[in-house]
């Protein structure tokens, strides 16, 4: 039997971490067991889960739908789509089957390439790679999960770019019945017809098509839709990110309409230490931010310590009960803690 090749391709980075990267948990457990019903996908489709952030890696490798389960997503540093897109291309180049003079090899693989932000590497060869290599042999749908990402560089990759406009919990499960959807109908047009590629009918309160016009995108080197902060739990000794979305708000000048740049908290979630280490590309970046420009200080989602956001000597990020002394688990300085007047720099992640 041919195989129909799906291939996802999942943003992890930090700015993933909390309710996106659940949502997409969620949703992919909701794709598969949907899919288990369909007669025709049974027989057709085969999944690949691969994820990028600084780096990329194969999270399940290409599977009929019966053996696969839905995996535990990671979080790393960075989001490096050139680094996605590299290593989708080399998984394309080792699992497709080509059709020769003898036997038919597999059906046109479908990509569903998910991302929340803005790569922080250069694109543009990895791109040029794909539009040269890949873009006649296989079927690439972009989605940009919100509007914080860039939009013209995913037009320049594929003409099938989306935008989920609804990044609630409902927004993530009509997405992915969408998604579940157009695989279904792809699979029935391959068993029907032999090549077309169909998407499903979509609402469009929920997922709009972007069509935009191309632009130069510079690389940048964080992601300045959120603000993304590594802390080490002093009891635990396990990681968490610190994650702030950008906002504004008003200068307060009388009869000048400014505002400035502020970062709301989001929340604080514990990760896999190991996990965050292995998809990061090791880049140490001088980024700084200043505390006045963030809002919010969560507690310790290790322990429950009361501050999760103190700064040691050494400047790395812990959390503290209160006030008082506390040991640093980077360092292992100890010294007295306490609030202080005006803002500190604090050293920043990838996002």
């Amino acid at each position: 039997m041919r195989r129909l090749p799906v291939y996802f391709l999942i943003d992890v980075s930090e700015s993933m971490v909390g309710d996106p990267i659940s949502q997409v948990e969620s949703g992919m457990a909701q794709l598969i067991q949907e899919l288990k019903k369909d007669p025709n996908a049974l027989e057709t489709v085969h999944i690949s889960v691969l994820v990028f952030a600084g780096d990329a890696k194969t999270l399940v490798p290409l599977n009929d739908i019966i053996s696969f389960y839905p995996p535990k997503f990671p979080i790393g540093s960075g989001t490096s789509l050139s680094k996605g897109l590299g290593h989708l291309m080399s998984e394309l180049r080792a699992n497709i089957v080509r059709t020769t003079a003898e036997k038919k090899g597999d059906w046109k693989p479908i990509v569903f390439l998910f991302t929340d932000g803005v790569p922080t590497d250069d694109t543009i060869p990895a791109i040029k790679e794909w539009q040269s290599n890949w873009s006649n042999t296989a079927n690439l749908i972009a989605i940009s999960l919100g509007d914080a990402t860039d939009l013209e560089l995913l037009n320049k990759l594929t003409k099938n770019v989306m935008q989920l406009a609804n990044t609630g919990a409902d927004g993530y499960r009509e997405f992915f019945k969408w998604v579940t959807d157009s695989i279904k109908t792809s699979s029935e047009s391959t068993d029907s017809n032999g090549s077309k590629f169909e998407l499903s009918e979509r609402d469009n309160n929920c997922l709009a098509k972007i069509d935009v016009t191309n632009k130069v995108t510079d690389p940048l080197t964080v992601d300045d839709n959120y603000v993304v902060i590594l802390g080490t739990c002093q009891n635990t000794k396990n990681y968490y990110l610190i994650k702030y979305q950008r906002a504004r708000q008003s200068s307060g000048l009388e009869g000048l309409n400014l505002s400035t740049r502020i970062f709301k908290l989001k929340g604080a979630y514990q990760i896999d230490k190991i996990a965050y280490s292995n998809l990061s590309d090791g880049s140490i970046i001088a980024q700084k931010i200043n505390s006045e420009e963030l809002q919010g200080v969560p507690t310790c989602p290790c322990c429950g310590n009361q501050v999760a956001f103190a700064v040691c000597e050494c400047e790395q990020v812990h959390c503290i009960v209160g006030d008082g002394v506390s040991t640093c688990p980077s360092c292992g300085i100890t010294g007295k803690y306490g609030s202080g007047q005006g803002g500190f720099d604090v050293n920043r992640m990838l996002g």
